[in-house]
């Protein structure tokens, strides 16, 4: 483990939050796929189940995406924005059989509160760690997907939408097809 459990929790959370927007998709289409959304992700705490919650996660993800583009001034700028804006006091919380961890805004906190300040402190540890290079683009040419690359030797190059695969697939097919020639 690179980074404190709850951190690497959130940063994986972020990434596939801001990857549920694409020109061509909606990945949080209803407040069904959201409720999906908090569980795969292991999100605790007050949920609506609302179309205004929905609205506001959605309204998130631009602000969320600028983590991938910006530099380290801009991040930080984010950052504090998120935490401020927030009212976050950092605290360290033991619940649903989990680890002491961070939480910075109260559990009944607004989950778009929420998901902002968890991003955000998260966020805080890679600029202190000097890790924003683990922030990163999916190399598929055909993917705008955002990952967060958590090995130890840096090599994630694909997001979790399956471009590793269809690379390795295509590969695969040329070779066989080059073998045929």
């Amino acid at each position: 483990m690179l980074f404190a459990h709850d951190t690497e929790c959130a940063l994986v959370a972020t990434a596939a939050l801001v990857n549920t927007a694409g020109p061509d998709r909606e990945g949080l289409p209803d407040v069904s796929a959201l409720h999906e959304f908090l569980a795969a992700h292991s999100y605790s705490g007050r949920h609506e189940h609302s179309e205004a919650e929905l609205r506001s996660v959605r309204a998130l993800r631009p602000r969320l995406r600028r983590f991938w583009f910006a530099d380290d001034d801009e991040i930080v700028d984010v950052v504090n924005g998120l935490l401020r804006e927030s009212h976050a006091l950092p605290q360290l919380i033991r619940h649903d059989d989990e680890p002491y961890h961070v939480h910075a805004v109260p559990r009944d906190a607004p989950l778009a509160t929420r998901m902002a300040v968890e991003a955000a402190m998260a966020l805080a540890d890679l600029v202190r760690m000097g890790e924003l290079s683990r922030l990163r683009t999916c190399d598929h040419p055909d993917c705008a997907n955002v990952l967060v690359d958590l090995s130890k030797n840096r090599s994630r190059r694909f997001c979790d939408g399956g471009c590793g695969n269809r690379v390795a697939v295509s590969a695969y097919r040329a070779r066989k097809a080059a073998g045929r020639s």
